[in-house]
């Protein structure tokens, strides 16, 4: 039984909309019956109404006409359209795959080459995005744990703001992230060297966002304790601040080789773009999984290498 978003009423088969992830009883289940953030697409002819036929007459002919009918639905791209969290999802794990590939075939200096944002090389530019979606090969659990939270928070987010906004948020911030992270190393231990890779910058900036929007969101954390997204947030950003002044304390707890900085630069992001977009939509007061139940995760720390 679950309890629907728009009424309260209790439902024992409830309808989950596709568009907004809410679960909604029988008499809201459709997308006007609950003000489904979706509706203002519907005026989107290249997304929904668009079969082509009068291409011609209509003026598509700058970069977004063109960017609008790849991405519509049947077009070429239209997966990525509302399923940006999942391909950033896919792209973890196939960049894992290949840092092993990497490491067995061309060792450790061409894997930091290829995959690390250093110090040594900061203007590698293709470390500063291959570095978003590289993870710690030696630590499954970095990996794992960014990828639980992108799993149930980038779609809500991603909803909320639209599929080419959020991929903004997240390379920007993932990458604002990392270079903040070498940076302070810079200045702090400067002779030092210092490398950074994994998403967790890009995650807290998600992380943010959606805290903006719904402190009360109630998630899971480990699946088992029931806590608001508010505390969650504000657990993880003290626990980094802490860490990040006293990096002995990081040391002896296990968490000297984790970018605190970054985490709490990507927050500050997040935080900063959930505030300006506030208030356009509703967002669900719970995650919804398989039909209204709650779930949510916690996620990895960002490794530094």
């Amino acid at each position: 039984m679950a309890t629907c978003d728009e009424c309260g009423k209790h439902e024992n088969l409830p309808y989950q909309c596709r568009r907004c992830g809410q679960t909604f009883c029988a008499e809201h289940r459709l997308p006007e019956n609950h003000a489904c953030p979706g509706l203002s697409e519907w005026d989107d002819p290249s997304g929904v109404f668009d079969s082509g036929f009068d291409d011609s007459v209509n003026d598509a002919g700058g970069s977004e006409g063109v960017v609008e009918r790849l991405t519509s639905t049947g077009g070429p791209l239209g997966y990525f359209r509302d399923n940006m969290a999942f391909v950033f999802l896919g792209l973890m794990w196939v960049t894992f795959a290949l840092e092993w590939v990497v490491l067995l075939l061309a060792g450790q200096r061409t894997f930091i080459d290829i995959f690390a944002l250093s110090s040594s090389n900061p203007f590698y530019v293709w470390t500063w995005f291959t570095s978003v979606f590289a993870h710690s090969p030696y630590n499954f659990f970095h990996i794992v744990g960014n990828s639980i939270v992108l799993y149930f928070f980038g779609p809500l987010v991603e909803k909320y703001i639209g599929s080419r906004k959020f991929a903004a948020l997240f390379l920007g911030s993932g990458i604002l992230a990392g270079l903040s992270h070498v940076g302070i190393g810079i200045l702090l231990e400067p002779g030092v060297p210092t490398a950074v890779l994994g998403a967790s910058g890009a995650i807290f900036a998600v992380l943010g966002v959606l805290t903006v929007l719904n402190p009360s969101l109630k998630i899971y954390l480990y699946f088992l304790i029931p806590v608001p997204l508010w505390l969650f947030t504000l657990g993880f950003a003290g626990i980094s601040v802490v860490f990040f002044l006293q990096p002995g304390a990081a040391g002896n707890l296990g968490q000297g080789n984790v970018a605190h900085f970054a985490h709490l630069v990507g927050l500050v992001i997040g935080l900063a773009y959930g505030r300006r977009v506030k208030g356009r939509f509703r967002v669900p007061n719970k995650l919804s999984f398989g039909g209204g139940g709650g779930g949510g995760g916690m996620g990895g720390p960002g490794r530094r290498f």
